[in-house]
């Protein structure tokens, strides 16, 4: 026991028992902080993940709210189009109807304009076929014949 040696040795771990002793204390104590640490860490993220899980469901039922609120304002549209497709047939209709009124009024207007022509025209060729019978002092059956050729000229003087 007197080798030098062999104090050293025991020095030697008597040292490193203190300074395991204070070192395990340190590291302990080191661990046990960085293990607060990382604990502190997640529960932070932990709540994060809670708060980021919140909005996305708040976003996800605003979209689909936005998505309900989409499809009623295009089957309001699509009805809204419908009716204004009825409509538009209906005034095309009427419109329709009251051009074919004013065209038959047109028709009408002209047909009358086309007879009362022919009448005028009628009593200018009978006055003056009444003239040259009256001129002449034609004999009854000469009138007739006058008459009956001045009616076959009719066609002709109202084309």
């Amino acid at each position: 026991m007197n080798a030098p040696e062999f104090w050293v040795l025991v020095a030697f771990v008597i040292f490193v028992a203190l300074v395991w002793k204070k070192a395990s204390a340190a590291i302990g104590s080191l661990l046990d902080g960085r293990a607060e640490k990382i604990r502190a860490e997640l529960d932070e993220a932990e709540r994060l993940h809670k708060d980021a899980q919140a909005l996305l469901n708040g976003y996800q039922r605003r979209l689909a709210d936005a998505q309900k609120e989409a499809e009623a304002v295009l089957a309001h549209a699509r009805e809204e189009a419908a009716r204004l497709r009825a409509q538009a047939g209906t005034d095309l209709e009427a419109s329709l109807k009251r051009r074919e009124a004013q065209a038959v009024d047109r028709i009408a207007q002209a047909e009358a304009a086309a007879l009362a022509e022919v009448r005028n025209l009628t009593v200018d060729v009978a006055i003056g076929a009444s003239k040259r019978v009256l001129a002449g002092g034609l004999s009854p059956a000469q009138a007739d014949t006058l008459i009956d050729q001045s009616i076959s000229e009719l066609p002709k003087h109202l084309h």
